[in-house]
Order: structure tokens, then C-alpha cells, then sequence
């Protein structure tokens, strides 16, 4: 992609180090470095490969269909799953797996988020988010602020306590119960743009961000509401609410773990915690030693390393990474350590766009050498590549790997031919590449 390398020798010797999230460790194609001092200051190579290997995308993909240890293995790196509404490819909680493991089940997702014994739940974490369920009483200090929820949520809960009290008595009769179940005898307001909740829907979602109700799952995308007793695990239910330090700690540490090496305003940023309490906790991991303040190569701000981290000597990553996907949630952060520049163009009016409505990146090595705008055309079974541009100094074979990519992912949408519209620099060689059989 153009930019100077580090001379920093990554090989330093000794064993690989612990690998991050759960299950027993993949044979991975990658050099490690542990047992040694972190470098007073990492190269930008370095803080890139330690992102991707926190992520999980320094390990292959599995051979034949990915089970739910290695579910678990993910969510045990990533920490979240961020939710989004868009549907335009394929919902966003769905990718990121996908991302790192190539085709696998989605009913898989699915049971884990539904059905007991239930291994996660929604909240609001990063933002709508899939979590795994021992990460909740760390969220329950949010759940006691629901008066910092958003304006709508607050003034109903404010201005008419008694219909919250009636929308809950009625989840606690009658759940689970989605938010049309209940809204038939709510007025809904008009005349507004955007989201267009009833009365009902806001009592709903103040419940849920006050953490009295939560999500059973989704019908389609409206999410079925239902009391924490009949969804969360008991031993969940039972554990103590921690203090709103301990609770801290912990999140910065699965964001930690996440990143690998983050800044401050990255390690805010993934369960959008506080500057306040966030320094205070990143404090206390640097005096235990979870955390070691390092630099990065170009960065202004301090960097914290991980003690667990990996840094591999090379990644050999191939994935389709989507705009809600942890690796590249900060968007600063991306820019500094991969040299991609990505703003999502969802809301920007059509003749303004760039590069397009759904832009995915194009992971490839170590480094984001593309990005395509993606739609799964489900009536026609194509999947439309509708731009594909490449980065400056993507390798000359970006096209042919990137058209193996999306043939993986055509199949596993159940989408049987690919399309590329002639639009950006790399539409013309990747609409051969994906000609070729």
C-alpha cells in the first residue's frame, strides 16, 4: 500500500505465547513473538499484525464446517458482535464470523443468541451488540443509568411511568413479545423521519436499556422482548453486580484483548465507556501489568500493548472485512496502522458517494488492499459487485483473490452467479477474474 517498512526484527525467539478467547489453539502459519520486553516502540507493521492476530485473522480457516467451539473461539477474541439494521449483503452480526471462518452455519449464531442454554444476549455495548452472557453484569452499571438513555426513552419513562409499568407488566404475562405485539393500542407519531417508534416501542426500549427486559432473539429484525429470568442463564443472574471500577477494568480488558495494542480513545471506544472511568481502569491494568504502555511508529498518542498479545511475523489473512466488523470499529485507528482511509457512505446521498452504499474491505496478507461495494440481489440470486476500487499498492493478484473471496461468499448467501458493475479501477480485472472458471 505505499507506505515505508520498519526495519524492526520481529523474530526474537522463544515459545508462542497464551492465544486469546477460548478453546485449545489452532496450528496457525504464523511466527510469534513472546517471552521478551515489548519494544520501547512497535513499528506500524508490527501494531497491524498484532491487531489482526487479537482478531483472530492470523489463524487459517478450518477445514470442512465450523463448529461451535470455534464460536466461542471468536466471540472469546472479539468480545462483541455488533447489530445493524442494514440488510443490503447480509446482516452485520453475521459477517465477522464469516470474516474469520469462512462458510458456516448461521443457525449456529442463531441458537447461541435464541436458545438455551443461551451463550449470548443484546445489549447496548459497542452499540447494538451481541455479547456473550458473562459479560452482562459488567454492562449492569449502564442498565443504572437509564436515565442517560436518549431522549425519546427518557421522556417516556418521565412523562408516563404508569404505561412503562404497563408495558412491562404485560412482557412479564405475556412474553416474549416483539414490540408490534403490544403497540396495537399505543399511538405512534407522525410527520417524523427516521425511526418512528409508538409509545410502546419507547417504553420497550427504555425497559431494555434499564435492563428490566432483554431480547429472546428477533423476528425477522424486530427483536422479541421478554423478562431476564426466563433468558439468561441463572449462574448469570446470580453473579454479584460488580463495582463500577471492577466493571470497567473488565471491559477495558476484553477491549484490550480485542485490539492487541490500542490507545486510550480505541479502548473508549469499543463499549463506548467514559474518558473518566476508562483512564482510571487503564490505570489499574498498567499497575497489574495487563496493560504495557508502548509507542507506535507515527502515533501521537500512547499506545497500550496487551500482555498476552501476539506478533506474528506474517499473516496470511484472506477476508471481506464489513463496516461493522471490531477490527476496524475506531476508524482513526484503521488509518494509522493499515493506511485505509474508510468512512461509511450509507447516509450520504448517492451522487456524493465515493466508493459506495456497503463498502467491504479486502483483507489480504496483512494489509487492505481493496474495498467493493457489495448487494446480495436475492430475487435473482446475484450477488452485485456494484464498485470495486483498489488501494494504492494493492499486489497485482488482488483481483483473482479477491474473486475466490466472493465466490465463497455467493455460495454461502446461496447466491449463484457473481456480477461486477464496471465501476473503480479494479472492476475490469476482477470481472475476468471472476469470469474464470
Amino acid at each position: 500500500m505505499g507506505r515505508a517498512r520498519s526495519a524492526v526484527v520481529d523474530a526474537r525467539g522463544g515459545p508462542a505465547g497464551p492465544v486469546l478467547g477460548a478453546g485449545p489453539p489452532l496450528t496457525a502459519d504464523v511466527a510469534v513473538d513472546a517471552g521478551a520486553p515489548p519494544a520501547a516502540e512497535l513499528s506500524r507493521a508490527q501494531a497491524r499484525r498484532i491487531a489482526l492476530a487479537a482478531q483472530g485473522f492470523a489463524d487459517p480457516r478450518p477445514r470442512g464446517v465450523p463448529d461451535v467451539r470455534l464460536l466461542r473461539r471468536v466471540l472469546g477474541r472479539v468480545g462483541l458482535l455488533q447489530i445493524d439494521s442494514v440488510n443490503v449483503l447480509v446482516r452485520a452480526h453475521y459477517l465477522p464470523l464469516f470474516s474469520r471462518l469462512g462458510p458456516y452455519p448461521v443457525a449456529m449464531l442463531d441458537r447461541a443468541s435464541s436458545q438455551a442454554p443461551r451463550e449470548l444476549f443484546e445489549y447496548w455495548a459497542h452499540e447494538a451488540s451481541l455479547v456473550p452472557v458473562g459479560t452482562q453484569p459488567y454492562l449492569r452499571w449502564r442498565m443504572q443509568r437509564a436515565d442517560e438513555a436518549w431522549g425519546g426513552m427518557r421522556s417516556i419513562a418521565a412523562q408516563q411511568p404508569e404505561l412503562v409499568a404497563r408495558v412491562l407488566a404485560e412482557v412479564r404475562e405475556r412474553g416474549p413479545l416483539t414490540a408490534a405485539d403490544i403497540e396495537h393500542n399505543a399511538p405512534r407519531p407522525t410527520g417524523n423521519w427516521g425511526w418512528n417508534w409508538s409509545e410502546a416501542k419507547r417504553a420497550l426500549e427504555y425497559l431494555f436499556w434499564a435492563g428490566d427486559v432483554t431480547s429472546a432473539g428477533r423476528s425477522g429484525f424486530q427483536r422479541r422482548y421478554d423478562i431476564p429470568e426466563r433468558v439468561l442463564p441463572p449462574e448469570v443472574l446470580a453473579t454479584p453486580t460488580p463495582d463500577i471500577a471492577a466493571a470497567h477494568r473488565e471491559l477495558v480488558r476484553i477491549a484490550a484483548r480485542a485490539h492487541g495494542v490500542a490507545t486510550e480513545r480505541c479502548l473508549r471506544d469499543y463499549f463506548r465507556t467514559g474518558p473518566v472511568d476508562t483512564r482510571q481502569a487503564i490505570a489499574e491494568l498498567v499497575e497489574s501489568g495487563e496493560l504495557v504502555p508502548t509507542a507506535i511508529e507515527g502515533w501521537s498518542r500512547p499506545a497500550y500493548l496487551h500482555r498476552d498479545a501476539r506478533i506474528p511475523r506474517r499473516v496470511r489473512a484472506r477476508a471481506l472485512i464489513s463496516p461493522f466488523d471490531s477490527l476496524i470499529f475506531e476508524r482513526t485507528r484503521t488509518e494509522q496502522i493499515f493506511g485505509f482511509r474508510y468512512r461509511i457512505e450509507i447516509y450520504t446521498p448517492p451522487p456524493k458517494r465515493v466508493f459506495g452504499y456497503y463498502v467491504l474491505a479486502f483483507l489480504l496478507g496483512d494489509e487492505l488492499v481493496a474495498r467493493v461495494d457489495l448487494k446480495a440481489d436475492r430475487a435473482a440470486r446475484v450477488l452485485r459487485v456494484q464498485s470495486a476500487h483498489a488501494e494504492i499498492g494493492a499486489p497485482s493478484h488482488t483481483a483473482e483473490e479477491l474473486a475466490a473471496e466472493l465466490r465463497q461468499l455467493a455460495d454461502w448467501l446461496g447466491l449463484e452467479r457473481i456480477h461486477v458493475v464496471d465501476r473503480g479501477d479494479l472492476a475490469p480485472t476482477l470481472s475476468a477474474a471472476v469470469a474464470q472458471p
